[in-house]
């Protein structure tokens, strides 16, 4: 690639990322598929599903909330029955026009849905989110669109502090895109960060000597070249 080229896309991908960066999740509220009245037949929200690839169907009064129906339950009841008759098998999981971007996704995760109701702070039906509009604004946020490297590292939960992490990533001429507690067990966090123009081998040394253990594996960790090497002159030393 041709350093016209290179400039080129790089322009191109900061323009795009330029052009979310301006935008709030809440632009991605939709309508497109109008929510299912109570009255309706279940053979009504069969055809819905037929038509879309929404896991759930929304359910609404005139504006009122109702609830959602999961396509599974939706194909196991009588098509000619009224919905309202199936009131059990409603979920009620819905976010609020003001949840941030984070909270949505988890919304989506923890009710394995990717269709999400919005409410007005009065319970108002506004429209819904599409998981893979969240996803589409989440991969343009500067933890997944700039340039950078991920370490993962891990500490007990009662000995790190994120302004510590923050502290050792800063004075070595880092900066954090994004960090986030990829997973607790056995009281030990691990902790996935984004890194931006630092040398990476320097703070990857100083996690070291504030004791944080190094999860992931990087090609520039010099301390884990002169172990690798120590190791094979030892084996070849015992090998003689």
């Amino acid at each position: 690639m041709n350093l016209v080229q290179k400039y080129k896309d790089s322009f191109a991908r900061r323009l795009i990322f330029h052009y979310f960066a301006t935008m709030t999740i809440t632009d991605f509220i939709i309508n497109d598929v109008n929510p299912i009245a109570l009255t309706a037949k279940v053979g009504d929200a069969q055809t819905i599903f037929s038509q879309t690839t929404y896991s759930h169907i929304i359910i609404a009064n005139g504006d009122d909330y109702i609830g959602a129906l999961a396509e599974n339950d939706a194909h196991c009841y009588d098509a000619s029955n009224p919905i309202a008759d199936y009131r059990h098998a409603y979920q009620h999981f819905f976010v609020r026009y003001q949840t941030n971007w984070l909270d949505i996704l988890e919304a989506f995760a923890q009710n394995s849905t990717n269709i999400m109701p919005v409410l007005d702070d009065k319970g108002m039906y506004l429209g819904y989110y599409e998981l893979a509009d969240v996803m589409h604004f989440f991969n343009n946020t500067p933890f997944i669109a700039e340039p950078g490297s991920v370490v993962i590292i891990e500490k007990g939960v009662l000995d790190y502090s994120f302004s510590e992490v923050s502290q050792i990533v800063e004075s070595n001429d880092g900066i954090i895109l994004g960090a986030f507690i990829s997973k607790i067990e056995n009281d030990v966090a691990e902790i996935s960060i984004k890194i931006g123009r630092a040398n990476f081998n320097d703070i990857l040394a100083a996690f070291r000597r504030y004791s944080y253990n190094i999860v992931s594996s990087h090609q520039e960790d010099t301390f884990v070249k002169e172990l690798r090497d120590r190791s094979k002159y030892l084996e070849k030393y015992l090998n003689i």
